[in-house]
């Protein structure tokens, strides 16, 4: 009898499992694919970058600096990058730009309204997507497919058709010219629920079902399982929901009339709108308006790109 090892034809073939790196081969297969792309396209696409982002940081660079000019200094027979006096050409930039707006037009109390609205919104607006969209992917119930086509069938919708109904309603609810008008009616999004929804039918059912096993109830387990692993989806709606309602001007526009109530893009266009053209404020103020979205975009755009690709992926 040969020593040799033989393979007996009814056992299950054994399959080897995936590398731990089978994960990161695509992502490393196309960075060697760049690596040997052409130099001329190579240097073609850089060109093509580096261009569209000069496009697309001019705008910000020329308002940041004109923040900082004197009135005359604004509109000159030779346009000026940095705040330079036109006659001498020596610096002349100056803060006082950004206390003055300050003081017009109510504009601390509208940053105070704005930021009033974000806290109050974006919270609540978090909470109510995130338990729609776990109860369309992890409860199942009688028309759930069909309802969520009917949430989905609203993002078809245009919001401007939208408006002259809402209006109507929040008028008729009592909420009309106030704060609580401009939140209540933001609080959920059709387009959250279903980036959340695609995140939460990631999940491993395994997870439930230990967490029923345990004693734990639908609440508990949305609380305590499915929210903390779908921080990532969570961070792409918070950011992009602070970024729409931070710089939101129809609503706001729409459903409030007292000056004391304006929010910091309703300020802002009335400071625009003004009688004497005063451009510098102008700059000032879009600068105040705009850095808070700056900073929040620099610090957790790695968690936008992140949450978006996990949002995508289906087990």
């Amino acid at each position: 009898m040969s020593a040799a090892k033989t393979v007996d034809a009814g056992a299950p073939a054994v399959v080897p499992a995936p590398s731990a790196d089978a994960g990161t081969r695509t992502p490393v297969r196309r960075r060697r694919r760049r690596r040997n792309a052409p130099i001329p396209l190579r240097l073609t696409a850089h060109v093509l970058l580096i261009g569209g982002a000069v496009v697309a940081l001019a705008p910000f660079v020329w308002m940041v600096a004109t923040s900082f000019k004197q009135p005359q200094d604004v509109f000159t027979p030779t346009p000026h990058l940095l705040p330079t006096d036109a006659r001498t050409g020596q610096w002349a930039g100056t803060f006082a730009n950004y206390l003055q707006v300050l003081d017009l037009g109510g504009f601390a109390v509208a940053l105070l309204n704005s930021v009033i609205v974000a806290v109050v919104l974006i919270p609540g607006k978090l909470l109510l997507d995130a338990l729609a969209a776990y109860a369309f992917a992890r409860i199942p119930f009688p028309g759930r497919n069909a309802l969520f086509l009917v949430v989905l069938a609203t993002i078809m919708v245009p919001g401007i058709a939208l408006l002259i109904p809402k209006v109507f309603v929040t008028q008729e609810l009592g909420m009309g010219d106030s704060l609580t008008g401009v939140i209540v009616p933001s609080l959920v999004s059709a387009f959250d629920i279903f980036l959340l929804r695609q995140f939460f039918l990631t999940l491993p059912g395994e997870l439930e079902e230990a967490a029923t096993i345990d004693g734990a109830g639908r609440l508990r387990i949305f609380w305590s399982v499915a929210l903390p692993l779908a921080k990532p989806a969570l961070a792409v709606v918070t950011i992009t929901s602070f970024i729409f309602h931070w710089n939101e001007l129809l609503w706001p526009l729409v459903i409030l009339s007292d000056q004391d109530k304006y929010t910091l893009p309703l300020a802002l266009q009335a400071l625009a709108a003004g009688r004497v053209a005063q451009p510098h404020l102008v700059m000032a103020g879009a600068v105040i308006a705009v850095m808070p979205v700056v900073g929040i975009f620099l610090v957790f755009q790695r968690r936008i790109l992140d949450g978006i690709q996990l949002t995508g992926l289906k087990s």
